[in-house]
């Protein structure tokens, strides 16, 4: 009896959910992974990694256009810029120098993933229709991920390989030096809190802390990734995948400070990416006190908080398209955090 040996290419391998995405592939025990990023990484059994810089053609030409094994790519790169505008020439090139290499070097090749998010519906531009459909229409440009999935879609035609897209909510997980790190954001808050032996306030805007949202386990969204990508009945479609659940901050909150062993008091607007700005010598001392394996700027995601705890709207979607086809996987949001922060602690990240 054969096994159906596959050869996953994860671009963006170091993040949050490349790093969730890569180990679900090897646990389950088909899959050969190479990991594409910056940093590249140490070859550990059927994983091995490439350091690549994917804005640069020729580098990328040189890296990746002798990856005739690769039957899929998962597509999770992503480059920060200042502005919404800027997005969008960094991260279209990496795609772009991705399919041009790739896809003509992996004769075998049978589907690309494009991870996307909630940006598609415009959540990050202020209210929106909730719950989002993957049917739901464009907005006006500049938008990357509209111009990614243009492009993917542009490629595909006439091909033999598919395409999905995968729209999570915020992704939650553990990933170190990552800047869209919500779980960090509020661990390394709460945990400093405590040492100054300050109460836990949720420093968003007033109306944040009602406001009805949901997230993405990183776990639960590697599953998915994988099942789309693998089911012939979702090639070349969009896909919500969240955890199935809603809450609002007002209802989690308590019970995140319960878990950090704090009082809760009354809310405070912060803009974290300022006020935790001078919290570095804090930590330095918590590492040494504690025996804290990790460097302020490798647990550091203020801004990234700020921008999270800032939805005054509501902010979720419509995942029964891919339970409907067939992926019925489901994570308890309160669970999920409370296991992060457990997570944390473990590998030392907290106290």
């Amino acid at each position: 009896m054969t096994t159906d040996r596959k050869t996953a290419l994860v671009v963006g391998a170091n993040g949050v959910i490349g790093r969730n995405l890569t180990e679900h592939l090897l646990a389950l025990g088909d899959w050969d992974v190479i990991g594409l990023s910056r940093r590249g990484g140490e070859p550990e059994g059927r994983l091995r990694h490439i350091s690549v810089d994917l804005l640069d053609a020729t580098d990328s030409k040189e890296k990746l256009g002798g990856l005739h094994e690769v039957t899929h790519v998962f597509y999770a790169a992503y480059q920060d810029r200042p502005n919404w505008a800027e997005l969008v020439a960094p991260n279209l090139t990496m795609l772009t120098n991705v399919l041009d290499t790739v896809v003509p070097a992996a004769t075998g090749l049978r589907h690309v993933s494009l991870m996307q998010g909630y940006k598609v519906y415009g959540a990050h531009l202020g209210p929106f229709r909730t719950p989002a459909k993957e049917s739901d229409p464009h907005f006006m440009p500049p938008e990357f991920m509209h111009a990614q999935q243009t492009l993917l879609e542009r490629r595909q035609a006439g091909q033999p390989w598919s395409w999905t897209a995968i729209r999570p909510s915020v992704v939650t997980g553990f990933a170190l030096g990552n800047p869209m790190n919500l779980a960090m954001v509020i661990a390394v808050y709460a945990a400093i809190s405590k040492e100054l032996g300050l109460p836990l306030r949720f420093p968003g805007k007033p109306g944040a802390y009602d406001s009805l949202l949901e997230v993405t386990d990183a776990g639960l969204l590697a599953k998915a990734t994988v099942w789309a990508a693998t089911e012939p009945r979702c090639a070349n479609q969009a896909f919500n995948v969240n955890n199935g659940d809603l809450f609002r901050w007002s209802g989690l909150w308590p019970a995140i400070a319960r878990f950090f062993e704090l009082d809760t008091a009354p809310g405070v607007p912060l803009k974290l990416a300022e006020v935790m700005a001078d919290k570095e010598p804090i930590w330095d001392a918590m590492v040494e006190k504690y025996g804290l394996a990790h460097s302020y700027a490798e647990v550091s995601s203020w801004a990234f908080g700020d921008f999270v705890l800032s939805w005054d709207y509501d902010l979720f979607a419509d995942g029964s398209k891919a339970r409907r086809l067939g992926f019925h996987e489901y994570v308890d949001t309160e669970a999920m955090f409370l296991e992060i922060f457990a997570d944390f602690r473990r590998r030392r990240v907290i106290p």
